[in-house]
């Protein structure tokens, strides 16, 4: 490892064990800064507006940006801390280099680009251009997104590039591109504090988005009921005026019966499904059978409350559909999408003020992530990079010829499995933590084995990247400018407050730097990262996702901008489909069949428990930044088992007994947590932890078909109580102590 500008022994010295997640420099901190620097959050969707605080280029603090619209001065937990990383104790300052049986030890820059060019060609040349495979992260800015998908395809040359958005985001822009022809949040959040009735479907708001739960309880306030749709009660379901506990795995069969109970008793906006949608008929049709009392002996809701779900929806004059992971991570997650946007047309209640359908982005730019080519089947500007036009035309921006643009890679959870069947030798992967965000990690961790190269770009040694070869120090968000896309469809200007410390670099200049060692130099020629969003912007020009009208300047000038903006005088779209000219081929929006079918694994005798898995409030996706924040540690320090009483009466299970579970990929023991908030046939654990502590060695590799998307939400386990009580975690301490 490269050597740190100060000691942990040091710092535990100077602030005692609490504060040791930090160095000193970020805590001399009663000096005035130098400056404030107006940026973004890096965790989830939201992109909360924020004030880094700098002094001598080291980030010591962060202020409240007040006037940002979004969350106006409001931060979560995360959000707070977030700064702490910047000198953390485990920042990667150079290159480091994996020795066999030595560890990982410093190199030079000249050592690392030259090692991993070499391997590169040496696989390429024996193996075939798509033997080296590329991943990446939606942690990344518009501006890295794009710049990876080009590196991929023009200096590459593979089609086996694929991002961490394919655990995220895939299957609710599936569905939006079928229904809509565009993948966006249909309104910005103004809109929701307005609505008659919100329905909330799968999403933990108030401990994974929680600056946005103002904006519900603003819609509270003026009176609006709120539906949530979940297998936990989660903190906001407990305020919901009506909660559907439903069985995981189960989401298509609720809100087919709500479809057709509209239908049953005429809860419907005649004018605009026979003015503006198509393919009512066949899908009404498919759920024809989804009758109330059906649903209840599928979902475990009580017929009543579907009912009573459909009449608050059909009746209300305005209302707003949010949906999230826990309706989308399944092998079936673009037909629950579905089965949410077809609620939304049979009302008619889309593009006109308070009314909308959000899906909540969950990572930090997940929404900008999946719009400017590094996903395996598109192209920037959502192009699709099959369609000959498409790729005729990102060919001629690239200064390309066409025919030597790679076609559809493997999706992410596919690419791994080719690794380990061998086809795939060699790996870059940048801000991508596989071996804990991908289900049935076991495997996962075999492929990673086999791989002949691997090199990855990060700020921190991740656990996947203990087995690359090489790691390069790449930057924090903070320490490289560009531009994120928030889960609105908001643009807002990422400002870089410090340099990289040490030796690491920004990412754009590693991979520009590959780029000229690979001989593509002039197709990289970036002065700097204003220069990489003009090329996107005329990359993204005329595509359903149009970028072109958007400039640095106009987004600081107006707090960020609302794609599409297709001019320089456009001011950009907060609402969509206000003209009910929706981007299909028909121009309608599109109901689309997604009758119920089961999941993956069902329980059966072996297996007769639903295991679950999502987020906790104080930790993020695969940890990798959280888990080395001390105060958010100390809030979760550890994954644990959350348990139904009467389920854990039936296997003698105590308070804070380690349980094995066990599914068939793999086991991993956790503390029991008894809770009533959860249905009597779930468990629940959360994901953020690697190794023994991972979830994801449990979880199943099945893929939604048209999305790709893994089953995280649902899969058959049972349950090992092993007899030993855990000692108290600091969560339970600072509870006992409360």
């Amino acid at each position: 490892m490269a050597k740190l500008p100060i000691t942990v022994d040091k710092i535990i010295e100077d602030f005692g064990p609490h504060e040791a997640y930090a160095p000193k420099q970020g805590f001399q901190g009663h000096a005035e800064p130098d400056k404030l620097v107006k940026t973004h959050c890096c965790f989830c969707g939201m992109q909360c507006g924020i004030q880094l605080k700098v002094k001598d280029d080291v980030v010591v603090g962060f202020e409240p940006w007040m006037e940002f619209p979004f969350n106006e001065g409001r931060m979560c937990p995360k959000g707070v801390v977030r700064y702490l990383q910047n000198n953390h104790p485990d920042r990667l300052l150079s290159p480091i280099e994996r020795v066999e049986g030595e560890g990982f030890k410093p190199i030079d820059w000249e050592t690392a680009m030259s090692r991993t060019v070499s391997e590169i060609k040496r696989i390429q040349s024996t193996y075939g251009n798509d033997a080296f495979a590329m991943l990446s992260g939606v942690s990344l800015t518009n501006e890295l997104s794009y710049m990876v998908g080009k590196f991929a395809r023009v200096a590459l040359k593979t089609a086996n590039i694929d991002y961490n958005g394919r655990l995220c985001m895939v299957s609710a822009g599936a569905g939006n591109k079928k229904a809509f022809g565009r993948d966006r949040a249909s309104n910005s959040w103004a809109d929701l504090k307005h609505a008659e009735v919100i329905m909330i479907c799968g999403s933990n708001v108030s401990e994974t988005f929680p600056t946005l739960i103002h904006y519900i309880w603003e819609a509270r306030d003026n009176g609006a009921k709120l539906i949530v749709v979940d297998p936990r009660i989660t903190p906001v379901a407990r305020t919901a005026d009506l909660y559907l506990p439903v069985r995981p795995g189960t989401d298509s069969a609720l809100f087919g019966a709500m479809l057709n109970y509209l239908v049953e008793n005429d809860l419907l906006d005649h004018d605009f499904i026979d003015n503006y949608t198509s393919g009512f008929e066949e899908t009404i049709s498919s759920v024809k059978d989804h009758t109330l009392e059906w649903a209840e002996g599928i979902t475990g809701i009580p017929a009543a409350s579907i009912r009573q779900a459909a009449e608050m929806w059909g009746r209300a004059k305005t209302s707003f559909m949010l949906h999230a992971r826990g309706i989308e991570q399944h092998s079936k997650g673009v037909d629950n999408v579905l089965g949410c946007i077809n609620l939304v047309l049979a009302t008619g209640r889309i593009g006109k003020p308070y009314c909308g359908y959000n899906t909540i982005t969950g990572q930090g730019n997940g929404q900008g992530g999946r719009e400017h080519g590094h996903k395996c089947d598109q192209l920037p500007g959502n192009r699709d990079i099959t369609n000959p036009e498409h790729r005729k035309y990102i060919a001629s921006v690239w200064g390309i010829d066409e025919k030597d643009m790679p076609g559809k890679g493997l999706s992410a959870y596919e690419l791994v499995e080719a690794i380990h069947r061998g086809e795939i030798k060699g790996l870059i992967s940048i801000c991508f933590n596989p071996i804990v965000s991908l289900p049935n990690n076991n495997m996962v961790r075999e492929a990673l084995e086999k791989l002949e190269f691997y090199v990855a770009i990060d700020f921190f040694l991740n656990e996947t990247a203990r087995h690359a070869n090489i790691v390069m120090a790449g930057a924090l968000h903070e320490e490289e400018e560009g531009t994120g896309t928030t889960a609105e469809g908001r643009v807002v200007k990422i400002n870089a407050a410090v340099p990289p410390p040490g030796d690491a670099r920004a990412d754009a200049a590693i991979l520009k730097e590959l780029a000229a060692r690979l001989g593509v130099g002039d197709k990289f020629a970036y002065r700097n990262s204003e220069d990489i969003f003009n090329e996107l912007r005329v990359a993204s020009k005329g595509s359903s996702v149009d970028y072109y009208g958007i400039t640095y300047e106009k987004i600081e000038k107006n707090f960020g901008v609302f794609w599409p903006c297709p001019t320089l005088d456009h001011p950009g779209t907060p609402r969509l489909w206000e003209d009910k000219k929706f981007l299909t081929p028909d121009g309608k929006a599109h109901f689309n069949p997604a009758p119920y079918r089961l999941s993956a694994e069902p329980v059966d005798a072996e297996y007769p428990i639903l295991l679950t898995t999502g987020r906790v409030v104080s930790q993020y996706l695969s940890g990798t930044q959280t888990r080395r924040l001390g105060r958010l540690n100390d809030s979760y320090p550890e994954p644990l088992l959350e348990i139904h009483p009467s389920l854990a009466q039936q296997y003698g299970i105590k308070e804070r007994e380690i349980v094995k579970v066990m599914t068939r990929r793999g086991e991993a023991e956790f503390p029991a947590q008894i809770v009533t908030t959860i249905r009597q046939d779930t468990v629940f654990i959360p994901y953020h932890w690697g190794g023994r502590k991972s979830a994801n060695q449990l979880t199943i590799g099945v893929l939604d078909p048209t999305s790709k998307m893994p089953e995280f939400k649902v899969c058959a386990c049972k349950l090992v109580p092993t007899g030993v009580i855990a000692p108290p975690s600091k969560e339970s301490l600072a509870y006992q102590s409360r």
